[in-house]
């Protein structure tokens, strides 16, 4: 049986594999294993108003307290977590998947995401039916004990409770939902004084936003334009089917002719959820989550403000990104591709800055998750105190040219230990020598080996991701 839980929360096509029954248990389970007060807000998807019904039906259902933030980013649910001094918070969103997906991701009292070993609790709670299977299992348990006490002779009172006793929260044991009218408004005053207290503003900037049609359609401009920005917006409005569909941070296009259009001096993307971020030069360069991490990481150390004089990134983080922290002697630490592994680093060894290429950045002195909107603004501070326009600025990388080959085998954990392989790579790796790299990952959801291949030569790339790439395909 397939996990639950996946990377980011629990997705799937809304009202099909995220049904109200499994909503309704993970708000029961929010309220049962996190605490009884939940923030919970959504995107901006025709399912997030079902999905939310079921699932503070879960919360209050367990005696908790559903606090409603309505349509607000992902990050905006975390840092209200913490505002608020709730127990946990739930986001009913799938991100940057098509408007048919939703998902209900979770966070504990200090706004991260849930280890482990709390979804593998909550996943044996759902399980086993929730909280109605917990109390038909204690029920059970107590008849059982009574049974067993009347033929010992034991008086039914002596025993101090029976198994009637045992039931539902009901009358005023059940819990409320409140409209949390002020959660936007939170989160845009807390992104803005970031920027004001560093003594800056983006008065003279124009900006291009794309958000995608998502939740971030009024946070973003509201922010932007308070900091002195002259915004030109476009998705911003939403139909509930229209998330993400050829616009946002995953389809560049609209941003681009917007950018050209309007002249403007930087570009933005969100997707849906808003915990990601892109940005476009005015020459029309995309600016990826491996040169926004290179760019803030060395203002930071100029700053004085990089904890431990290091950055954590994946794997799959460009070269030219590792060798420009190192050339700056800063410590680049790599984790599995995923957030959750990339904030796990953080965490543990104390780091204060985090991403990946696809424009997920943790900034854990800001907030305690990806936040598009923070780095965007984190960003351009970065930009604006170099002096120099975006283009000049993001210069601090030489991103590497990079050949990626996916190739379909039957079994793709069999790439690991197998020797032709082993001896395709180390000759690609020896040719290479220091300027380049070769990395080998197994899909974590198809049936597919990624052959990724790092040159200054970008031929030289494709020729050995294809020659490994075949042999791949023969062997495993």
């Amino acid at each position: 049986m397939a996990r639950l839980f996946g990377t980011d929360g629990v997705r799937g096509v809304a009202n099909v594999e995220l049904t109200c029954e499994l909503a309704y248990r993970l708000g029961q389970a929010a309220a049962t294993f996190l605490g009884k007060t939940i923030v919970v807000g959504k995107d901006t998807r025709l399912s997030g108003d079902m999905l939310e019904a079921a699932l503070v039906a879960g919360i209050t259902s367990a005696g908790g307290t559903a606090l409603l933030a309505g349509v607000i980013p992902t990050p905006g649910v975390a840092l209200l977590v913490r505002e608020m001094k709730a127990a946990g918070g739930a986001v009913i969103s799938a991100s940057h998947n098509p408007p048919e997906y939703n998902g209900i991701k979770l966070f504990d009292s200090q706004g991260f995401k849930l280890p482990d070993a709390v979804e593998d609790d909550i996943e044996a709670f759902i399980t086993a039916g929730g909280l109605e299977g917990q109390v038909a299992a204690a029920r059970e348990v107590a008849d059982d004990a009574a049974r067993a006490n009347a033929e010992a002779g034991v008086p039914a009172d002596a025993v101090g409770y029976v198994a009637s006793e045992i039931a539902m929260p009901s009358g005023g044991a059940l819990g409320v939902a409140l409209p949390l009218e002020q959660g936007c408004e939170i989160y845009i005053d807390h992104v803005v004084r970031s920027i004001q207290d560093q003594g800056l503003s983006f008065e003279g900037l124009r900006i291009a936003l794309d958000t995608g049609h998502g939740a971030s359609s009024y946070t973003s401009p509201e922010a932007l334009t308070r900091l002195g920005a002259d915004v030109v917006v476009i998705n911003d409005e939403y139909n509930g089917c229209d998330i993400n569909v050829q616009c946002g941070s995953t389809h560049l296009e609209p941003l681009r002719t917007l950018m050209a259009e309007s002249g403007a001096d930087i570009g933005i993307a969100h997707d849906g959820d808003a915990d990601r971020v892109m940005i476009m030069t005015p020459a029309g360069v995309v600016v990826d989550g491996d040169m926004v991490e290179a760019v803030c990481a060395l203002d930071m150390r100029e700053r004085g403000v990089l904890a431990g004089d290091a950055v954590v990134s994946t794997v799959m983080a460009n070269f030219g990104f590792v060798r420009a922290m190192r050339d700056a002697g800063i410590n680049v630490i790599q984790t599995k591709v995923g957030d959750r592994y990339v904030l796990e680093a953080m965490r543990e060894g104390g780091y204060s800055i985090g991403g990946e290429q696809s424009g997920h950045m943790i900034l854990l002195d800001h907030n305690s998750t990806g936040d598009g909107l923070m780095t965007a603004c984190q960003f351009l501070a970065a930009v604006l105190r170099s002096g120099k326009p975006v283009d000049e600025a993001i210069q601090v990388m030489e991103k590497m040219p990079q050949t990626l080959i996916n190739v379909r085998v039957n079994d793709k954990h069999a790439v690991d230990g197998n020797e032709a392989v082993a001896a395709a790579v180390a000759a690609a790796e020896e040719a290479l020598a220091d300027n380049g790299r070769v990395l080998l990952r197994p899909s974590g959801t198809e049936p597919v080996v990624r052959v990724m291949v790092e040159a200054t030569d970008p031929a030289e790339a494709e020729r050995h991701a294809t020659a490994i790439a075949a042999v791949v395909e023969a062997n495993v």
